[in-house]
């Protein structure tokens, strides 16, 4: 997902198309006694929360290779009753967790993975990194599955005391900025049996949304030249140049974009351009992105990527073939799920922000030359759905968008972040092992936890879900995957940056043991600012 503020990214173009729904009926002022032993369960466990999230903080991990996160939050579910099984779907750092027995069942999962070059002291708002140049969580997927654990650690002790049937399983988005594994999830057919999935990720407001039209879809397809190698200097013409046809492929590319639609997003890097200058190169790659904002369109894409490829090629006189490392279809978000979501962030409400908390906020905002408005302190009101597919001139993607078209899907976002800050950058990473994360955690864990009671308990909310599901959303659009047969999860993304990084990385994993906080372990005064 792009942004460090996903529901500002997310309206991005669409706001003007919005549905807005009334406040919704039912919504009480005050809490049920049942709501208020779930709510409760939560704030009991919030300690729990502030170590997992700045654990998960400090390891920094890019896609595939979360081995460390991957391994500390599945023995955090072991330890407290669940069956785990590692390796889903063969991605070594995928995991299914499960807990109770019978129907319903409902699943719950966010993203653990980081982002290149985006180490940063939390609770400094100027650029200060842990370790110059190394990964970290600078979009703040180190909360999100912290947030599901401890909203299922909380309905897990009330089904107990209650006897309560149903089962909870977790899962993590392992590689979402690769777009690069929950439609092998699904593939695999994990999610076959699970009656709802209940999705989180971070942003700067406690919110939800239904409907679909508001993101891209895509996929990644990594393009591989192959020519033929010679002596740049004495012989270059008994070489074909792979790099020239990557070079002409983008070249290709950029000429195309006048021609295609608004809504595509086409961005690329190379990421093999030969080996020395003297050596005419035999292999080169380039790697894409193909947005779109529906099926057809994202295939239409991808065949003007191939076409462009084979005129490359041809001018080369090299051959080519490709990969697909990722893939996203459009989100659709289920709109009773989403109302029940809604009316839960209204009963929760958002934290009380401490001075110290708006401080670091406008810091950080001012720094970045962005409006300091600080912290968000009010919610909305009206729920947003029903944007219209001509509103939607595209943007970023989630790879929740697979799951969303096989099981009724809600997304949870929640302000363990801040506002007027840049997406995937070292910015995004200042509040997520601080007071504003923590305090977002525990408010997007007590909305998850009450929505997971209410799925387990209505069955007449997960039957709305379903018909939704089934007569509105699946009616003329069916999920046809856009990875092919052939291919595999591309688990060697990241492993070489991480291996640089890694052993310069370990000496600032935090010990909760012998400090309370990981800003306490960085000796950072909070906040820190100019």
């Amino acid at each position: 997902m792009q942004a460090p503020a996903p529901l500002k990214a997310l309206f991005r173009g669409a706001l003007l198309g919005a549905t807005l729904l009334a406040p919704l009926a039912g919504n009480a002022a005050e809490p049920t006694a049942q709501q208020q032993a779930i709510l409760d369960a939560v704030q009991s466990r919030a300690k729990q929360a502030q170590v997992m999230n700045d654990m998960i903080f400090s390891f920094g991990e890019l896609g595939f290779q979360e081995f460390e996160s991957s391994r500390y939050l599945a023995q955090v579910l072991e330890d407290n009753g669940f069956t785990v099984e590692r390796g889903m779907a063969g991605i070594p750092t995928a995991w299914m967790a499960s807990w109770g027995s019978g129907k319903p069942v409902i699943a719950l999962g966010s993203d653990i993975d980081g982002i290149p070059k985006a180490s940063q002291k939390p609770g400094v708002a100027y650029h200060d990194p842990i370790v110059e140049g190394a990964p970290g969580h600078g979009e703040g997927h180190n909360s999100g599955l912290v947030l599901n654990i401890i909203s299922a650690l909380a309905v897990k002790e009330y089904m107990e005391e209650n006897g309560l049937k149903g089962t909870i399983r977790i899962w993590p988005g392992i590689a979402e900025e690769q777009l690069a594994t929950k439609a092998y999830y699904v593939r695999a057919g994990y999610f076959k049996d699970i009656d709802a999935v209940l999705y989180a990720h971070v942003g700067s407001d406690l919110g939800t949304m239904w409907g679909g039209n508001m993101m891209s879809g895509m996929v990644s397809v990594k393009y591989n030249f192959h020519g033929v190698a010679a002596h740049g200097a004495m012989d270059p013409w008994s070489g074909r140049s792979a790099l020239d046809a990557v070079e002409l492929m983008d070249v290709g590319l950029n000429f195309r974009r006048e021609h295609l639609r608004l809504q595509q997003r086409t961005h690329g890097i190379i990421t093999d351009g030969g080996d020395q200058p003297n050596v005419v190169p035999s292999e080169a790659s380039v790697w894409y992105f193909f947005r779109e904002t529906d099926y057809e369109h994202i295939m239409d894409l991808w065949a003007t990527g191939d076409k462009i490829a084979n005129g490359a090629a041809m001018m080369t006189d090299t051959t080519w073939d490709s990969e697909v490392l990722g893939s996203a279809w459009p989100i659709h978000l289920n709109k009773p799920m989403a109302e029940e979501v809604f009316n839960n962030t209204q009963l929760v409400g958002l934290p009380e922000w401490s001075d110290d908390d708006q401080k670091l906020a406008k810091a950080l905002q001012s720094e970045l030359g962005f409006e300091p408005v600080g912290l968000k302190t009010e919610m909305g009101d009206k729920l947003m759905g029903g944007f219209p597919a001509k509103m939607n001139y595209g943007g970023g993607s989630d790879d929740i968008g697979d799951i969303s078209w096989n099981v009724p899907t809600s997304m949870l976002f929640y302000p363990a972040n801040m506002p007027n800050i840049i997406g995937h950058h070292w910015s995004s990473g200042v509040a997520m092992a601080t007071p504003i994360a923590h305090k977002g955690v525990v408010a997007g864990a007590k909305t998850q936890a009450l929505t997971l009671l209410s799925m387990m308990t209505k069955p007449e909310l997960l039957k709305s879900a379903w018909t939704y599901f089934d007569e509105v959303q699946t009616k003329d659009v069916k999920y046809t995957p856009l990875i092919r047969e052939e291919d595999q999860p591309a688990t060697w993304l990241n492993r070489d940056t991480m291996k640089i990084w890694r052993s310069d990385m370990q000496p600032y994993y935090y010990n909760p043991e012998k400090y309370d906080t990981y800003l306490e372990q960085l000796g950072i005064d909070y906040p820190t600012i100019r």
